[in-house]
């Protein structure tokens, strides 16, 4: 048997593992330990199984990711990411369709304190989908809402996306950071405009809010969302001023979420034992996918069968803008069944080479990936923040009828992946200042 066909063989065996509901690190681990078997020998191959998990999770980069984990779950735990919420909807209530922009600005807020799109979908499907519903918004424009705003979580820094492109693709996390800022913003924009534009086509959507609310309750309101507002400046500013690294950024972030939280008096053992314990669950499954996609890595390449799909993926077109589009297309596949950080560090070694031998900017195209990646988010059948916004609330939102208001917004991320592609200074223009 040849090693292209070992390899082909590994490819079709993880799928079958990843559709019978294996954990999709399990499953790598797997796959790519008995491929390497079969190929080198099981010598060889317990030597790579004993190696490269202490290689790759040894990079100090990465210590930044459970940081600012931990810091998102301090802030979320410890309710300090209600007040966003609350101030965009006293500002904003009057708007056609106000809450619904409110939930966007404060899914954008807490992206900057978490980098988890999953993260923002929970947290915001608490605090603003029971608000909407309250106030008659229909169920489904309540619901997409917020699953789909939560996918700025990975654009906006601190994204744990970005953080983890950065590390295999060995360029600055700083400057991944900055070309998110510039996607998010644009992602918030576009959502707010289909919001805009389904309540003037159909104002029964979102019945306008009637309450009163004076200035001094407006700027009341702020002073909710300051304690988040001054961390999120305090990290950031620290980051891109030079003061500290990325590394540091989490470090500072963590324990500056917890001094805050200790002085707005929600910080109780509790909710520190929430954040710890949801802190290493969700780190420790982020790094079990990490050593599968290594090892698969290795597998791939052994067996020749990486060269292979790059070969296949660059017959796609001559030209940067169809390779990228050919890209999309597998991205936006994956999306449908694999969370984004697997899917990420499965292809990521097969289409870096091919980035970079088209001329494409790298840290442009990690940026625009997270957003494919986040794209897969609400896309059928998985739609990861779809099933969580769903659990988070209820029986008021089924996954059908959030999946039936997220597509308006899925038709917006289309067009804006052909923007990012057309205007590539949407996600460059930032990182070139600095």
């Amino acid at each position: 048997m040849s090693d292209a066909l070992i390899g082909s063989l590994g490819i079709i065996g993880l799928l079958v593992l990843i559709a019978a509901n294996m954990h999709i690190g399990i499953a790598l681990i797997l796959v790519s330990y008995l491929g390497l078997i079969a190929i080198v020998g099981s010598d060889a191959a317990w030597g790579m199984l004993e190696v490269v998990p202490y290689t790759f999770i040894s990079n100090w980069t990465l210590s930044s990711v459970p940081m600012f984990v931990f810091m998102g779950y301090i802030c979320f735990n410890a309710d300090l990411t209600r007040g966003l919420f609350d101030a965009a909807r006293l500002w904003l209530a009057r708007l056609p369709g106000g809450l619904a922009i409110a939930s966007v600005f404060g899914c954008s807020g807490f992206a900057a304190v978490t980098g988890s799109s999953v993260a923002c979908a929970a947290a915001m499907g608490k605090v603003a989908v029971p608000e909407m519903l309250r106030n008659k918004y229909d169920a489904s424009l309540a619901c997409g809402t917020v699953a789909a705003a939560g996918t700025v979580g990975a654009l906006i820094p601190p994204s744990i996306l970005l953080i983890v492109f950065g590390v295999i693709a060995q360029v600055s996390i700083t400057d991944l950071f900055l070309g998110g800022i510039g996607a998010g913003i644009a992602t918030a924009l576009s959502y707010i405009a289909v919001i805009l534009l389904r309540v003037t086509l159909n104002p029964s959507l979102a019945p306008r809010v009637t309450e009163e609310v004076t200035w001094t309750e407006k700027f009341s309101a702020l002073k909710g969302a300051l304690p988040v507002i001054l961390l999120v400046v305090a990290v950031l500013g620290g980051l891109f001023g030079g003061l500290f690294t990325a590394t540091q950024a989490g470090a500072v972030g963590a324990l500056m979420s917890m001094v805050v939280a200790a002085t707005q008096r929600t910080l109780t053992f509790k909710a520190l034992k929430t954040s710890v314990i949801e802190t290493l669950v969700t780190c420790g499954s982020l790094f079990i996918v990490t050593i599968g996609a290594s090892m698969l890595t290795r597998f791939l390449t052994l067996s020749g069968v990486g060269y292979m799909i790059s070969d296949a993926v660059a017959l796609l077109g001559a030209s940067p803008v169809f390779l990228l589009i050919g890209i999309a297309v597998i991205y936006m596949i994956l999306g449908m069944f694999l969370e984004p950080i697997g899917a990420m560090l499965i292809t990521l070694p097969i289409f870096l080479p091919l980035v970079g031998t088209a001329g494409i900017d790298v840290i442009w195209f990690g940026v625009f990936v997270a957003k494919l990646l986040e794209v897969g988010m609400i896309t059928p059948p998985i739609g990861m923040n779809v099933f969580v916004l769903s659990s988070t609330v209820g029986k008021a939102a089924p996954a059908a009828i959030v999946f039936r208001g997220v597509l308006w917004f899925f038709v917006a991320d289309i067009i804006l992946l052909g923007l990012l592609i057309w205007f590539p200074g949407i996600i460059t223009f930032i990182p070139n200042m600095f």
